[in-house]
């Protein structure tokens, strides 16, 4: 079946977002314009992507189906759990030694998406609006508990949830409604003035975008829950008008998207190597502007298919593409000699 261009580039577009987003981290506090870049990009690049992978779920639940998220979840999970430990013990990271079960950096999301998976085999059987509202509430019960953070990736793993089970609801025919002229120029409005408001709120603190952080930690154990709720509603209307602007047909690059995964899970190597060397400053908007070819030609190295080729078998536990380029090579030198003799 021929894959729909409007998911493949939303996704290259969010794992550059991811990948820029990490890049630029450090710098944050260079500039009030930076720190809003990196604020402004993290209240919808995850939701948006956990929403993506919810409207994909939809095999949810069966026996075979929850076999296959195992191997395809599970299994690169614990291979790069163990292979980022040596990786950041060989470039001097301080905390690089972690229990198999406290995700390194940006491994939380293959745990978290195999649970929402487990978790939804349950949620799919209630009404869609009252499965929403219940898992909002657990959302936003979670912060009351110091206890639940990133060991098993809990925290993230109930407070990200409902995008998740909001993406399985979704239809293509609603999301098609994001596509309206009326809707589209609304998205613009809200992405600027989220922007502003971050902005003119510099010292928002940003694990209430994270979601690993329980309210004390955060600093408003009190009213935790109305910030979280008012995060949620943020989120939300931020995925929705960023997907609002994604592209509906093929380019050059489209077919990138079906690869995320591996740009996703490769781009820590790079990332974390920049910030121990220490590599890049910012005092420029051109430096910004560097820092954005560089996070795509990450993305676009990590997604290529020599790459691709020599890590199948770490993330999907095959030689298929590897075994292919060989042929294609050797197949191809063959075909010369005979042509030849």
């Amino acid at each position: 079946m021929e894959r729909n261009a409007f998911f493949d580039n939303a996704k290259l577009v969010l794992i550059f977002l991811v990948v820029f987003g990490h890049v630029i981290q450090p710098f944050r506090d260079a500039a009030a314009g930076m720190n809003t870049l990196y604020l402004w990009i993290y209240t919808f690049h995850m939701p948006a992507f956990i929403f993506l992978a919810g409207f994909f779920a939809k095999g949810s639940g069966k026996i075979n189906y929850m076999t296959k998220m195992a191997k395809k979840l599970l299994l690169p999970y614990f291979i790069f759990q163990l292979l980022y430990t040596g990786y950041f013990f060989l470039i001097g990271k301080e905390d690089w030694q972690a229990g198999m079960f406290y995700p390194h950096w940006s491994l939380w999301f293959l745990f978290s998406l195999f649970c929402w998976h487990l978790l939804l085999a349950w949620f799919k059987k209630l009404p869609a609006a009252t499965g929403l509202a219940i898992s909002i509430g657990i959302g936003l019960i979670v912060g009351l508990f110091g206890d639940i953070g990133h060991t098993f990736s809990l925290s993230r793993t109930f407070v990200f949830f409902p995008f998740f089970l909001l993406g399985y609801w979704m239809t293509k025919e609603q999301l098609a409604w994001l596509r309206r002229t009326q809707v589209r120029v609304a998205a613009l409005v809200v992405m600027a003035a989220i922007a502003v408001a971050i902005y003119v709120a510099p010292d928002f603190n940003s694990g209430w975008l994270l979601a690993s952080k329980s309210y004390s930690d955060l600093g408003m154990p009190d009213l935790g829950v109305l910030a979280r709720l008012l995060v949620y509603v943020t989120s939300a209307l931020m995925a929705a008008s960023v997907l609002a602007w994604m592209p509906s047909h093929h380019s050059r690059l489209t077919h990138l998207g079906a690869r995320t995964l591996y740009v996703y899970l490769l781009h820590g190597f790079f990332i974390q190597f920049f910030r121990e060397a220490d590599l890049f400053a910012v005092n420029h908007v051109i430096d910004v502007i560097g820092l954005g070819l560089m996070a795509a030609l990450i993305v676009l190295v990590l997604a290529s298919r020599p790459v691709l080729g020599i890590w199948q078998p770490f993330v999907e536990g095959k030689l298929s593409m590897l075994k292919g380029m060989i042929s294609d090579r050797f197949g191809y030198r063959q075909d010369q000699t005979k042509t030849s003799a």
